[in-house]
């Protein structure tokens, strides 16, 4: 199967910055549209402006009304981070909270032992549907059983019961 993802190709953009104290030098900066960053992560420009709405990207806005999306790599990495918590199916809230702790400066220890903590729940979650699932599965076994049992004496011409 071809691998789908591609890397963005990214733009860039002036930006001025003032070191020490001179004004006059400007840095380009990677940029990113929409469009690349659907198709690098495989997924819709909706999605992107789902997550937008949810506070998860904030892109700036440029040309006539503000009509481009103008994404930087702080965005770029911050989906990235969004769609491997929805790949571990976190609810946006979580996801939300790590993407966020991901970028603070704080103690590196505290982020990742809140991040177990995380997983240690999603993981009990997760646990207990299997085992929902497991006994779903086997009540739909033992009624398939039932029923190829009652075709198989009804085939045989053995009366079925009328319960």
């Amino acid at each position: 199967m071809e691998n789908r993802r591609r890397h963005a190709t990214m733009g860039h953009r002036p930006i001025n910055v003032n070191v020490s104290g001179n004004p006059s030098i400007i840095l380009l900066m990677s940029t990113y549209t929409i469009t690349e960053l659907a198709r690098e992560f495989d997924i819709t420009a909706r999605a992107i402006r789902f997550y937008e709405d949810q506070g998860l990207l904030s892109p700036s806005r440029e040309g006539t009304g503000g009509r481009n999306r103008v994404y930087t790599p702080r965005d770029r990495t911050r989906l990235k981070l969004t769609l491997r918590g929805k790949r571990l199916g976190l609810p946006l809230s979580e996801i939300r909270d790590l993407v966020d702790m991901y970028e603070t400066p704080k103690d590196t220890a505290v982020q990742m032992n809140h991040f177990l903590g995380v997983l240690a729940r999603h993981r009990e979650t997760l646990e207990q549907q299997r085992e929902d699932i497991e006994m779903t599965l086997a009540e739909i076994t033992a009624h398939e059983e039932e029923c190829k049992r009652l075709i198989a004496a009804a085939a045989n011409g053995t009366p079925l019961p009328l319960d």
